[in-house]
């Protein structure tokens, strides 16, 4: 007999799900390093976390057994 889905620990660890049940993503890329060369604007906008969007999010919401 088949079980339900297993959780995908990988996709749990890189995702956060607000109360509204949207997925934010925990680790924003290009943040990390080679941060001199890069404006105070771009840096300031990569401080925001990003909301996935709904397709991409159906599909780990599928992985993360929600």
């Amino acid at each position: 007999m088949a079980k339900g889905l297993k959780t995908k620990h990988s996709v749990r660890k890189r995702f956060k799900v607000t109360g509204t049940g949207k997925l934010m993503v925990k680790k924003i890329s290009g943040r990390s390093h080679l941060l001199a060369h890069k404006s105070p604007k771009r840096k300031r906008q990569l401080k925001r976390q990003p909301i996935l969007g709904p397709v991409a999010a159906a599909r780990m919401k599928k992985l993360m057994t929600i």
